[in-house]
Order: C-alpha cells, then structure tokens, then sequence
C-alpha cells in the first residue's frame, strides 16, 4: 500500500500547474464561444420565420439531448473522415462552446423574457428601430438579470473539462494520468487535481453569489 509523499508532489507540480493553464484556457475560450453562440440561437428562436426558428430548435435540442463526451468523440474522432480535422484543444474548445451555447441560450431566452412589457412598449412609443430597440434597450437589462446564472455554467464547464482527456488534451487530469502511468503512483497526483478543482471552483461559485445578490438589489 503505498503511502503519500510531498516530494512526488513537488515533482509532478510543474506538470499539473502545465495543465491547469490548458483548462483553464479552454473554459475561457469554451465560454466565450458558448456566450456568443448562446445569444445566437436565442435570438434565432424568437424568428417569426419558422425556417429559422424550426431548425435552430432541433440542433439546440439534439446537441442538449446528448453527452458531451459523445459530442467529443463525433468532432475528434469522426469529423476528420470528411476531410475536416482540428487540434485536440481546438476541438475541445469548439465542444464545450458548442455544448453549453446550448444553455446558455435559454438563459438568454429567460432574461429577455423577464423584461418588462413596458420597456417594449416604452421603445415602440419611442418609434425606436427594432435594432436600436434590441441593443440599446432589452440586450443590455437581459444580460444583467442572467450574468450570475452564466457564471455558473462557467464553473460547470470549468469541471468537464477532464472530459477533454479523453481526447488527448492534456489538461489537469491528462497530465496527472500521464505522471501515474510514468510512475505508477495515483493517490497524489489525481489528489492534487481533485484540490486544485475545489480551490478555484468553490471561491468562483462563492463570487457568483455575490453577484447574483448585488445585482438583485
């Protein structure tokens, strides 16, 4: 049975520290894909023209209807027999985004949703263009009321992206996996990752609180 150790932590720090610069780049890229194509379908699903609003409604549903590990694998693994392939990162970037624009998009729908009447009507009277209206008027409270809940996908973004380990990026927990098959030893280095995930999840969600409640009031 094989007993902790710091000095094997002090040796495979570097390379876990290597990858949590990977996850977290890929849940900052992740999230700002799935922010700006959240809003995307979220406005394509307010459409009055069906050929728009229809299809949007059935790959949004499709991609929420399956894991994401699966969507890992089509875009990895499958996407490059048709002649279309891209980096490990990249794809992993790319599935996160796509996957959680998803849901982010009802987040969006709920905040525009939750505008009220009046500020519609006050931008009609108004004679505002439906641009202006859009940009200058719903967008801007929308996003206010969902920032907090968007913040929270970020954190459940932040905790899949082990998943892109097993399409070989090295994030936190590729790098660990790759120490342990080297040395044969997994209490410290899946420990660490385990840590460092808690460290930095639970203060954001924290944070996120926070935000919710001041821009509640």
């Amino acid at each position: 049975m094989s007993t902790w150790s710091w000095s094997y932590v002090g040796h495979i720090m570097p390379d876990i520290l290597k990858g949590l610069l990977v996850t977290v780049e890929a849940t900052l890229l992740g999230s700002l894909i799935s922010f700006v194509l959240g809003l995307v379908w979220a406005l394509a699903l307010r459409s009055s023209t069906r050929w728009v609003r229809w299809p949007v409604q059935a790959v949004t549903e499709f991609v929420r209807s399956t894991p994401l590990l699966v969507q890992l694998f089509f875009w990895f693994y499958v996407l490059p027999s048709t002649g279309v392939s891209f980096s490990p990162l990249t794809t992993g970037v790319l599935g996160l985004g796509l996957h959680y624009s998803t849901y982010t998009a009802e987040v969006y729908r709920a905040g525009i949703d939750g505008v009220p009447v009046g500020q519609w009507e006050a931008a009609t009277a108004l004679s505002l263009p439906r641009r202006h209206t859009w940009t200058a008027v719903i967008l801007p409270q929308a996003v206010r009321r969902v920032v907090p809940v968007l913040g929270n996908y970020v954190i459940a973004m932040f905790k899949d992206t082990p998943l892109l380990a097993a399409i070989t990026v090295l994030d936190m927990l590729g790098e660990a996996r790759l120490d342990s098959a080297a040395s044969f030893r997994y209490m410290e280095p899946i420990t660490v990752v385990g840590i460092l995930f808690v460290v930095i999840a639970y203060p954001t969600s924290l944070l996120m609180r926070a935000l919710e409640r001041r821009l509640g009031n």
